[in-house]
């Protein structure tokens, strides 16, 4: 397998831009494999462990221990608010149908199973630093669970202050209006670890805390501890 630590702003599928815009078409250049499976993927604007792996057998291992939840992966986020306990959000998600975003995910009767464990960690300022575990993979869930839950991730722009940001963000950019609202220009969270050794495989994948969150915490004095 290969691991990456993902930068913020990169998509990881394939894109129509070219082998180099995307994670998956600059893994192809840069290891020259005819074919790489992904198997672990972020959100755009999610930084952090992404995994692929690099022959057919190792994609089917790698999967099934995705669906039956042996891999075991943490997130750090910086939650809007101050959450002072501990809480799991157990409610479903599914597709938000009055949304004018088209690809949001909204809690809803009917919806998919979704588990997120939200521990927090530091405040600062109004916000949280928190330690996020999922208990299921499903779209968005971090971010809408984060929403329902009262303290959306600062930098959302889906799930933060307004949906309609995020079009106004595609018609025009990162603007000066948006960095008002949002504070910062991606959502703010980071996929730190994921756990492989009960899908049979000896290793513990981590990725730092990026230097863009740091810099957010640090200006509104919320205490990163010191082994992320």
């Amino acid at each position: 397998m290969l691991a990456i630590d993902k930068p913020g702003d990169v998509v990881c599928h394939p894109s129509k831009a070219g082998p180099w815009s995307s994670l998956a078409g600059a893994v192809r250049e840069y290891t020259g494999l005819g074919v790489s499976h992904l198997v672990f993927r972020l959100d755009r604007e999610t930084t952090g462990v992404v995994v692929f792996a690099k022959t057919s057998e190792a994609a089917d291992r790698l999967q099934k221990s995705l669906r039956l939840r042996r891999a075991g992966k943490v997130y750090f986020a910086i939650l809007t608010g101050e959450l002072k306990d501990p809480v799991t959000v157990d409610q479903p998600l599914g597709d938000d149908e009055g949304s004018p975003v088209f690809a949001k995910s909204a809690v809803r009767p009917g919806g998919q199973a979704a588990v997120t464990h939200f521990k927090p960690l530091s405040q600062g300022g109004g916000f949280t630093l928190a330690r996020v575990v999922t208990g299921t993979g499903r779209k968005h869930q971090i971010r809408a669970h984060a929403q329902w839950l009262g303290h959306a991730l600062v930098g959302d722009k889906i799930y933060g202050p307004d949906e309609r940001l995020f079009l106004d963000f595609i018609d025009s950019g990162w603007t000066p209006a948006l960095e008002e609202k949002l504070l910062l220009p991606r959502q703010a969270l980071h996929c730190y670890e994921i756990d492989m050794r009960s899908a049979g495989l000896d290793r513990v994948l981590t990725a730092p805390f990026p230097a863009d969150l740091r810099a957010f915490c640090a200006a509104r004095g919320i205490p990163v501890p010191a082994d992320i």
